[in-house]
C-alpha cells in the first residue's frame, strides 16, 4: 500500500535525480523512547548521496564534493539504479574485525580493509518523489525496491531491535561510535535539523574545530581545539597525541592558506593551566599559529573536566566533509547513559 501511495504521488510529479542536501543530525543528550522511533548505527564515516540521472551515477559528499573519482568501485556497484533515483547513505571503512574505522577510511589509498556503502534512506526512486512520504514508506521502499538490485559493497542499514538501555550499553560494550534515533513518521527535509532525526555519542569522541597549532622545526607540535557555543568558538584542548608522522605531515598541508593574526577563541586566554593542566593561559598563546577555523577533526579523550576542557585527547582523523559551523559539543558519555535510563524508565 505505502509502495502505491508514493507511485501516485510521484507520477503526478516526475522528479529528476540530483543531489540533494542531506537531512542533519541533532545531537542530544538522551535517546528518544517508543514506537515512534526507530534506532539504526552511528557508522564513523562519510555521508554521501548517490543518484543516476540520465544512465550514470554520481556519488557526493554532504557538502556537494564529488566522491566518484574517489570511490569507483561504490559507483560501479550503484549502476543497477534506475534512472532517477536518488539515495541518502554514509561510506564507511571496516576493519578486520568489522568494525567501522575512519581511520582507514581516511587512508584509503595505503590500506587493505572492507569498504561498504551503507544506505539508510531513498528520496526519488525512478522518478518519484518520497521526500514528503514518512521514513517509515521510504525505507519498506529503498529495502523492497533498491537492495534487490545491488550486490556487495552496497548494504542496509538495519534497523536495530532493542531497548534504548540495552542498547547504549552493547554500543558502549562493543567500541561503537553511537546511535542514531528517527521518526518513523517524519519526512526529509533537506539541510534541516529538525529534531526528527538524531545522535548519540556512546563512547568519548566527537568532532572538532582546528583553531591554530604550536609550531615545531618541521610542521606542528600541537593542535588547538573548540566547539562552537552560536557564533563563538570555544577552546577546550590542545592536543599533542594521536598523530603518525605521515598523518602529521599530511594534517600540516591543510593548514596552508588557513593563516591569520588573531585568535578565533572566544574564551582564551585563560587565567591558569587547571588541575591537569590544560588551560591555555597568554603565555601559551604566544606560541601559537592562529587558523581560520574551517578543519573539523575527529578526537578521542578520556572525559571533560569541570573546567570544560578534555582530558588524554587524541587525534584520530580529518573530518573532510564536516562544516565547522556544526561542531557543538555533545553530552558525555556518562551523563548520556545516565538520561537514557531515567527516559526508559519514565516511558515504562
Amino acid at each position: 500500500m505505502a509502495e502505491q501511495r508514493a507511485g501516485r504521488k510521484g507520477r503526478a510529479a516526475p522528479a529528476a535525480g540530483h543531489f540533494i542536501e542531506p537531512m542533519a543530525c541533532l545531537a542530544v543528550a538522551s535517546l528518544p523512547a517508543g514506537p515512534a522511533w526507530e534506532y539504526e548505527l552511528k557508522f564513523d564515516g562519510y555521508r554521501a548521496v548517490a543518484f543516476k540521472t540520465r544512465n550514470r551515477v554520481h556519488l557526493m559528499s554532504r557538502n556537494g564534493k564529488d566522491f566518484a573519482q574517489r570511490y569507483p568501485a561504490l559507483v560501479h556497484a550503484l549502476e543497477p539504479l534506475p534512472n532517477e533515483t536518488v539515495i541518502d547513505g554514509e561510506i564507511v571503512a571496516l576493519d578486520e574485525s568489522g568494525r567501522p574505522s575512519f581511520n582507514l577510511l581516511q587512508n584509503f589509498a595505503t590500506r587493505e580493509y572492507t569498504l561498504v556503502f551503507y544506505l539508510f534512506d531513498l528520496l526519488i526512486f525512478a522518478g518519484v518523489e518520497l521526500r514528503n512520504e514518512t521514513l517509515e514508506t521510504r525505507r519498506a521502499l529503498l529495502r523492497a525496491r533498491v537492495m534487490p538490485r545491488l550486490t556487495e559493497p552496497i548494504r542496509f542499514s538495519e534497523t536495530i531491535e532493542a531497548f534504548t538501555p540495552e542498547l547504549i550499553r552493547a554500543i558502549r560494550e562493543q567500541g561503537l561510535e553511537g546511535v542514531i534515533a528517527k521518526g518513523l513518521d517524519s519526512s526529509y527535509q533537506p539541510g534541516k535539523r529538525s529534531g526528527a532525526l538524531v545522535k548519540m555519542h556512546v563512547n568519548l569522541g566527537q568532532e572538532l574545530v582546528i583553531g591554530g597549532y604550536v609550531p615545531a622545526p618541521n610542521n606542528f607540535d600541537s593542535i588547538v581545539v573548540g566547539y562552537y557555543q552560536g557564533q563563538q568558538l570555544i577552546y577546550v584542548a590542545r592536543i599533542r597525541n594521536g598523530f603518525t608522522p605521515a598523518s602529521r605531515a599530511a594534517l600540516f598541508k591543510h593548514f596552508r592558506g588557513l593563516e591569520r593574526q588573531g585568535c578565533p577563541f572566544q574564551n582564551l586566554p585563560e587565567s591558569g593551566k587547571g588541575r591537569w593542566g590544560e588551560g591555555l593561559t597568554a603565555e601559551d598563546m604566544s606560541k601559537c599559529r592562529w587558523l581560520e577555523p574551517r578543519l573539523v577533526a575527529a578526537i578521542e579523550f578520556a572525559e571533560w573536566t569541570p573546567a570544560n576542557h578534555l582530558r588524554h585527547a587524541k587525534f584520530i582523523a580529518l573530518h573532510e566533509d564536516k562544516d565547522a559551523k556544526e561542531v557543538v559539543r555533545e553530552a558525555p558519555a556518562d551523563e548520556v547513559y545516565a538520561n537514557v535510563r531515567k527516559v526508559h524508565h519514565d516511558v515504562e
